[in-house]
């Protein structure tokens, strides 16, 4: 049978570790090289415990999504998720809109992250760098699935290594410093301030554990992914919490919340820091670590509008896959040219705000979903990880919850 690649499948081509090393690619690269610094400037000596707050609301949500995953195994995520829960049309594209706005305002907070970082090597203005990156990684993205994501992966481990310095170097610093850990993670209850401040910075240190429901829109393009998708979701959130509360721990041990407001690179001021030589090889770590979370969003923007316009949802030429590439080019090249005009024309703190209050009302739909299948007494597919109801019932209050203490500390 000759298959038509010009309005054919996904190809299946992605395991376990293309799957984490894409999650860890896209969180990383979005969070802690490019928020690190706002967050700190926010909670002060209680970052990390901003950090810990978005992984624990973050928890119930990821699991909701790896049952979610062997229930609907489709390409866009948590629209299709909330299509087959709840069949309401216009709740559908909203969702999918939503999501797509949401990765759009995500990959150009990270660009203009990226931006800082190659300034600091290239004196071009702003705007130059963030149209240069953002092209170049629109070029990855539409290349291939196989090619993208081993890019991806290669650019991860360097991202993660250059994290895996940082935490050495500030423990090493002071070996018994890591003594007041613990203090950092628990604000007082009676210090409303502390308090305040730890739920300012949930809203920026949120935005650095988005990841793992980007990983779920590569599921078409996943080998067995009833098997290992919910291995691939776990094993990223883990995986970023630690580091980030390390990462976290360590920059506000060694640099003041003055130095910390004035930097556009808070990565390579740490590196300065720590060592005392010149930043050189961890601002290029950063570069690469920024880069990719972009490419990473950018494939799973397209992946959005691929399955939303494959649905009926979007315009169908969306769905269209190139039969060279076999990955949907159309879609990448629309989303990374909104992507653009978002980066030129929006400061980094809104851009990174807006995109977790995006993301958690979209979450709480999406846990919602989970409620309603279960509810109904939908049988979930033979072999597929699940999770008690309290999960997404939690999932769904822990995200309100986070938006209004957010909206609250804020104002």
């Amino acid at each position: 049978m000759v298959v038509d690649h010009e309005a054919g499948d996904l190809r299946r081509s992605i395991g376990l570790t293309g799957l984490v090393l894409y999650g860890l690619g896209v969180t990383i690269g979005a969070g802690i090289y490019v928020l690190v610094g706002e967050t700190i400037v926010r909670a002060g000596p209680y970052a990390p415990a901003a950090f810990l707050l978005s992984a624990f609301v973050m928890g119930f949500t990821a699991a909701s999504f790896a049952e979610l995953s062997g229930r609907v195994p489709q390409a866009a995520g948590e629209a299709v998720y909330v299509e087959k829960s709840f069949g309401i049309r216009w709740l559908t594209v909203a969702v999918g809109l939503a999501v797509l706005i949401e990765a759009m305002i995500a990959a150009a907070a990270i660009a203009v992250g990226s931006a800082g970082y190659v300034g600091q090597l290239i004196a071009l203005p702003a705007e130059v760098l963030i149209i240069g990156i953002i092209t170049l990684m629109a070029t990855i993205a539409a290349w291939g699935i196989r090619q993208s994501v081993a890019i991806a992966g290669a650019m991860t481990l360097v991202e993660v290594s250059g994290l895996l310095i940082i935490i050495g170097l500030g423990l090493a610093s002071d070996p018994g410093g890591i003594a007041a850990l613990p203090a950092s993670l628990a604000p007082p209850v009676g210090d409303l301030s502390a308090i305040s401040g730890v739920l300012a910075a949930s809203m920026i240190a949120f935005f650095a554990f988005i990841g793992f429901d980007d990983v779920v829109n590569l599921v078409e393009e996943a080998r067995n992914p009833a098997k290992i998708m919910p291995w691939a979701i776990g094993i990223t959130l883990l995986a970023v919490t630690v580091l980030y509360v390390l990462v976290s721990f360590v920059a506000m041990q060694t640099v003041s919340v003055a130095e910390m407001s004035a930097t556009t690179a808070p990565i390579s001021l740490l590196f300065e820091r720590l060592t005392g030589l010149p930043s050189l090889a961890i601002t290029v770590i950063a570069i690469i670590a920024t880069m990719n979370g972009v490419v990473i969003i950018l494939i799973m923007a397209a992946r959005v509008c691929y399955g939303m316009a494959r649905e009926n949802r979007l315009p169908a030429w969306l769905g269209v896959v190139s039969p060279g590439t076999q990955t949907p080019v159309r879609a990448t090249v629309i989303t990374a040219a909104l992507v653009l005009v978002l980066a030129l024309f929006t400061p980094l703190d809104t851009l990174a705000e807006t995109s977790s209050e995006v993301l958690l009302v979209i979450f709480a739909i999406v846990n919602l979903a989970l409620v309603r299948f279960k509810l109904k007494g939908i049988p979930a597919p033979q072999g597929i990880f699940t999770v008690h109801i309290i999960f997404p019932i939690a999932g769904t209050f822990c995200c309100i919850a986070l938006v209004l203490g957010a909206a609250l500390a804020g104002g």
